[in-house]
């Protein structure tokens, strides 16, 4: 099969053995993946990465290792849960798999990930695709989940105001979710265009001003990606409001502590989230994602999709099976 790897900075295509199905796991043929921006840094020094990455996918189930739920995965599409948790230690007993000590993470920490023909998960990490649902959605369940975290782990009122900065793929998708819960979101980006895809949903946009807003907001969402949101945040954060921090980067962000502690400001990180609200919400078609989509390549031609990912202005690239 073919496979994306990923060492150096270097990306390039191998062939591979198909990969072996452990109990409990299926092998799935890809049907698409997403290119994210943890993707990029992990081509830009991330971890310390070396692999086949990807983790934003829809597939096929083609094979259960033991065969018992071959009526319920085999031929159906699926999206998989990213962490493959133990499943009998204290955090995984809590609900927790996601912060599993032992795990491993699809793409990312010691299993390859979704940029190849065929991956592996085990069943219990995956959900069947609505029929309702395109495959160029459903490549957004895994990003959407990650935005409908902030909602599991902050409740913010109907009517609240929320400040998002950052007008990349995840805070787009950030903007929508937010705004179909019922808060009104105000999006600070350094893009017209981007931002015109969360317009038509509600929400507010404003290019990021040379002077931000002081203790304006009582909840500030961080998705720039840059070591440069989180001071902003930080400043235009109320006292005793709430920052959530969804930005991944490579390298030490620098802050000033003492507004944090003066203002008795809460920092939230926030990371990977559970996939049922977000099948719900793309299969109800309160979000439109069609217009993120900015280009689509072949796996064979991923050092190319790579690049354009990370061009400026780029939103959302597709890796599809080759041929």
């Amino acid at each position: 099969m073919i496979s994306v790897h990923l060492e150096s900075g270097r990306v390039s295509v191998r062939r591979q053995p198909l990969p072996r199905v452990p109990l409990g796991f299926a092998r799935i043929r890809l049907l698409a993946a997403g290119i994210c921006s943890t993707d990029l840094e992990l081509q830009r020094g991330y971890y310390g990465f070396s692999g086949t990455p990807g983790h934003e996918f829809v597939g096929e189930v083609v094979t259960i290792a033991d065969g018992a739920d071959n009526a319920k995965w085999i031929g159906h599409r699926v999206a998989g849960e990213i962490n493959l948790a133990c499943g009998h230690c204290e955090w995984c007993a809590r609900g927790l798999g996601r912060h599993c000590p032992t795990r491993t993470v699809l793409g990312i920490v010691k299993h390859p990930g979704a940029f190849r023909e065929f991956l592996t998960l085990p069943t219990r990490n995956l959900h069947r695709v609505p029929d309702s649902m395109s495959t160029e959605q459903a490549v957004f369940i895994e990003p959407v989940a990650a935005a409908c975290e902030i909602l599991d782990q902050v409740k913010i009122p109907k009517g609240d105001r929320v400040a998002l900065l950052g007008d990349g793929k995840l805070g787009l998708l950030v903007a929508q979710v937010l705004q179909a819960q019922g808060a009104r979101v105000h999006l600070f980006g350094r893009h017209h265009q981007k931002m015109r895809i969360v317009e038509k949903a509600g929400v507010t946009t404003e290019l990021l001003p040379k002077k931000l807003p002081v203790r304006a907001y009582r909840w500030v969402v961080d998705a720039t990606g840059s070591p440069e949101g989180l001071p902003a945040a930080v400043t235009m954060c109320e006292p005793r409001g709430t920052i959530i921090m969804k930005s991944t980067v490579h390298g030490l962000v620098t802050v000033d502590t003492a507004p944090v502690i003066v203002n008795e400001v809460t920092l939230v990180g926030s990371r990977c989230g559970r996939f049922e609200p977000a099948i719900r919400l793309l299969a109800s078609h309160k979000l439109d994602v069609a217009p993120m989509i900015s280009d689509e390549f072949p796996l064979d031609r991923a050092p190319k999709a790579f690049a354009q990912a990370a061009t400026k202005g780029v939103l959302k690239v597709l890796l599809l099976p080759a041929g």
